[in-house]
């Protein structure tokens, strides 16, 4: 087996208290998507649209997490770390959406909490990750005030039942996703093509999640709270003045939208110029349910990303390596992006809480020898280190992810995990990747 150079950086570095962890998401992994009264999500119906998902495939098995939930525990409590971030599955616990209570589905998540307990892993809790009951959806969705309001009742409910055990607990992962891919391209669920609808999407979400971290607070003070937010640094593709102007936009739309509003109470004053008629309907008091005080923010970091106003940009034109996403492989862009968002917005904790790729596995002799992959993880640990050592209160990795399973709408054709699932026989193959992972966290260095 191919063998990497040892890091130059060490563990002890980072400090005991230091949040080492891999993560998931529920429709990804759990499958059983009709089982113990679990009713469809949105992505359950976008599954169904006819070339929607790469592959034609569905979340309906997945992983097989949710029949599998103690042999994942013991894989997450091999690799050596302390912490195992995950998401509900809404529709699980609550099938409609508001209403009735789905004890089968809630007693799943005591299980998968009392098995971190158990094996001394911090649980770290988001409350939406993407799929929102289909039957809110068919009600407006995030266009609809109930609907808002029925998300601060779960995260309620699911804090007053689990907030005393969680280390942390986040509202949304990656509003830009949700709003950007769903409501305006429309590759993501639910689907719809319309910038004014995503961007009313964006700012709907972030009232939500301002009110729920209210919400969350008045039943859990101590519990930290805050949101995962997508981000990446944005450059020019060129020096030319339009190139330049769009980098500012793209930068303003992904990250400063959430960002200024969150921290500054406000959007960017150019991107709501740019969006012009597209520019969300903001209620009075809206702007400061948003800028409701968080605990943290998680930074979601796979790549950087250039803008052009001409030919897109050719990721191969740096000479770095590519990932099977097609994304460049740039870990100096993490440190600058947590650099730059400790200094403009004084963030007092900020949390790597996905970082990965995704590439071709190979399974040969019963081992997956993912030489780049492990060299991805060690060079992007190696720039939160960097960043840390730049005084940025980063206080949390954790790598995307811990097995390979529904990517979105690449079904299964991409593989992030660190851990190699078979879809076929759903057995589970430790990759080398995990096994340096381990390595590094237990070996004392």
């Amino acid at each position: 087996m191919n063998q990497l150079t040892e890091p130059s950086f060490s563990k002890v570095e980072f400090g005991d208290n230091f949040v080492w962890g891999v993560a998931t998401a529920a429709f990804q992994i759990e499958g059983a998507a009709s089982t113990d009264g679990r009713a469809p999500s949105i992505w359950d119906t976008f599954c169904e649209k006819e070339g929607a998902i790469a592959d034609g495939s569905d979340g309906l098995i997945a992983c097989d997490h949710y029949n599998r939930l103690e042999e994942d525990l013991d894989h997450i409590a091999s690799l050596g770390v302390n912490a195992y971030r995950f998401s509900v599955s809404w529709s699980r616990v609550q099938p409609r959406g508001d209403g009735l209570w789905n004890e089968k589905g809630f007693d799943f998540y005591d299980r998968l909490i009392s098995g971190l307990e158990q094996r001394g892993i911090q649980a770290h809790l988001t409350l939406f990750h993407w799929d929102l009951p289909q039957a809110l959806d068919d009600r407006g969705g995030w266009l609809n005030d109930e609907v808002l309001n029925c998300f601060v009742v779960y995260a309620q409910e699911v804090c007053r039942r689990f907030g005393h055990r969680l280390a942390s607990i986040c509202t949304f992962n990656e509003p830009w996703v949700i709003s950007i891919l769903g409501y305006e391209q429309g590759v993501f669920a639910p689907g719809i093509k319309d910038r004014s609808v995503a961007m009313q999407v964006a700012h709907n979400i972030l009232v939500t999640h301002g009110r729920a971290i209210k919400a969350v607070r008045e039943l859990s003070p101590d519990l930290s709270a805050g949101i995962v937010l997508n981000m990446s640094p944005i450059y020019p593709a060129s020096e030319a003045p339009a190139d330049l102007e769009k980098a500012k936009i793209d930068d303003g739309l992904i990250v400063r939208w959430y960002m200024d509003a969150i921290f500054h109470g406000h959007y960017p004053a150019d991107v709501i110029t740019y969006l012009g008629n597209d520019s969300p309907v903001i209620k009075e008091s809206d702007m400061m349910d948003i800028s409701v005080p968080v605990d943290f923010i998680g930074v979601n970091y796979y790549t950087r990303n250039f803008s052009s106003t001409g030919n897109p940009w050719d990721v191969a034109s740096t000479g770095n390596q590519v990932t099977d996403m097609g994304w460049e492989v740039y870990p100096d862009g993490l440190c600058e992006l947590l650099c730059r968002l400790h200094a403009d917005y004084n963030v007092g904790t900020l949390m790597v809480t996905e970082n990965g790729a995704a590439f071709k596995d190979v399974l040969e002799d019963g081992q997956i020898n993912d030489i780049e992959r492990q060299s991805y993880i060690q060079s992007h640990i190696s720039a939160t280190l960097e960043a840390r050592r730049r005084g940025v209160p980063v206080e949390g990795y954790f790598v995307w992810s811990l097995l390979d399973n529904f990517e979105w709408a690449s079904g299964y054709e991409k593989r992030f995990g660190i851990i190699h699932v078979d879809y076929e026989s759903l057995e589970r193959t430790p990759k080398a990747s995990s096994l340096w992972l381990t390595e590094y966290l237990t070996g004392g260095n």
